[in-house]
């Protein structure tokens, strides 16, 4: 992608080189708890090392205190790390990593420029034993692009460097997403060089990265005179006695979401409930559910337990012919019998978390087979499947996957997940794709998690996000 884009741009490899360190740069210079600490960057022989290098002259300048490690002579480096390697200015001090002691300051920063995107087999020798060395070190880590030893789109195979920070360029590699690799990658910024979607679409292999600049052209917009029916009826069935709450979570972040009118089909002994608890969301009866065709979107399972009868479960699948959600313990039914998913209408949008997609689908060695069994299951029966977590996947019919930069570990809370199913079926009810349904839902659940944990962090619970809806549209100017 690099050689196309350069030869494309009529630019040199050192020139999309010094980009990227500037971006770095810009990203490292505002982040106040990094200022006057010493700074060691590691180099390889690589353009790794060569950013690494880059990134040494440009900090050079403002007057802190850094070290270059280097690993090989520079004659045997690549040509860029040579060009930066010579623009050192002789404030930088150079040793190498023979001489190099790790007698480091817990206030130190390491930096690590080894090797980058190229690696593709485990490391070894003296390379090994200094990223071993330097993951002892008590101080603050960050890497350059990928953390060295991670391979960019296969699961690490023996050691690699554990990053507080890795700083990657234009897009996040696929194995950054990765939950085999939390230890190593720490917080991922994506920081821009200038290379613009289209021509990046020429790499993509059918995976995306969602990122708040995309999702405004998503969203529908509507004018003064629309009223509560164009913002959709939703209905979520669910809440089975004892566990309502998980309706009202549901139903509460459909409204939040923008939808007009919001039922709830729930165990007769806990309406009541819902009605207090919730007096904008209307409860839906045997006559509502007759006329199934009458509601633009359906969620269904949150708290709906394992004791439905299937005959009731298959005349919802088969009594709207409308795209639908699907979590919970309606994936749970779905698993233990699955002559109901040929069912499901197409272009529906399920919604598991890692457990709930086993039990559909099987168990796994690693995320990647999980990312193509969701793939796979999405495309046999023409559905959208949510695989839940950090870096929440979206698989499509067409064998695309989208990939959300929103959210924390702060949601990790009971009830997030049937938030998000309500999000998702509003904006079905409102006249959304799937696709964008989908995407929008998930890249908004994220971000509202994100501000309800400003304040909350680890006290953050499914109410508190909930109430951020309204900031996420605040905060996209989304009308």
């Amino acid at each position: 992608m690099d050689s196309s884009y350069i030869k494309q741009e009529e630019i040199t490899s050192w020139e999309l080189m010094e980009r990227a360190a500037n971006s770095f740069c810009s990203w490292f210079r505002v982040k106040e708890n990094f200022r006057g600490k010493p700074i060691f960057i590691f180099v390889g022989p690589g353009n790794n090392g060569g950013d690494g290098l880059a990134i040494a002259r440009l900090l050079s300048a403002d007057h802190l205190d850094i070290h270059v490690i280097v690993f090989e002579e520079t004659a045997n480096c690549s040509r860029d790390f040579q060009i930066n390697y010579h623009k050192l200015p002789s404030s930088v001090k150079i040793s190498s990593i023979e001489s190099f002691t790790y007698a480091i300051e817990d206030h130190g920063i390491f930096i690590d420029g080894i090797f980058g995107v190229g690696i593709n087999r485990p490391v070894e020798g003296k390379y090994k034993k200094a990223i071993d060395e330097i993951n002892k070190i008590n101080c603050l880590k960050i890497a350059i692009d990928i953390p060295s030893g991670i391979p960019s789109d296969e699961i690490l195979i023996g050691s690699a460097y554990k990053a507080d920070f890795t700083v990657t360029f234009q897009f996040p590699k696929l194995s950054l997403l990765l939950p085999e690799h939390a230890d190593f990658t720490g917080e991922v910024y994506v920081a821009d060089i200038g290379i613009p979607d289209g021509f990046l679409e020429n790499f993509a292999n059918q995976k995306y990265f969602v990122q708040q600049k995309d999702i405004k052209s998503f969203h529908r917009v509507f004018h003064k005179f629309s009223h509560k029916g164009d913002f959709g009826r939703v209905l979520m069935v669910g809440g089975s006695k004892g566990k309502v709450g998980a309706v009202i979570l549901a139903s509460t972040a459909a409204l939040r979401t923008g939808s007009g009118l919001v039922h709830g089909y729930i165990d007769e002994s806990e309406r009541p409930i819902l009605q207090i608890a919730a007096p904008e969301v209307m409860v839906a009866g045997n006559e509502e559910m007759e006329n199934l065709e009458k509601f633009d979107a359906i969620g269904i399972g949150p708290g709906w337990g394992l004791e439905v009868d299937l005959a009731f479960y298959e005349s919802l699948l088969t009594g709207c012919h409308k795209p639908m959600v699907i979590d919970a313990d309606g994936i749970n039914l779905l698993a233990s019998a699955p002559h109901l998913i040929p069912l499901i209408p197409k272009g529906s949008i399920l919604t598991p978390h890692i457990k709930e997609f086993q039990r559909l689908t099987g168990t796994v060695s690693n995320h990647l087979q999980r990312l193509q069994k969701a793939k796979e299951f999405a495309i046999q029966y023409g559905l959208y499947l949510v695989l839940k977590g950090a870096y929440t996947s979206i698989s499509c019919p067409d064998g695309r996957q989208f990939f959300n930069s929103s959210g924390n570990q702060y949601m990790a809370t009971a009830g997030s997940g049937d938030v998000l199913t309500g999000m998702i079926s509003s904006y079905l009810g409102q006249g959304y794709s799937s696709l964008h349904a989908t995407i929008c839902g998930v890249f908004h659940h994220g971000l509202a998690g994100e501000l309800a944990s400003f304040e909350n962090r680890r006290g953050t619970i499914a109410s508190d996000i909930i109430k951020c809806i309204p900031e996420t549209y605040r905060k996209m100017d989304i009308a």
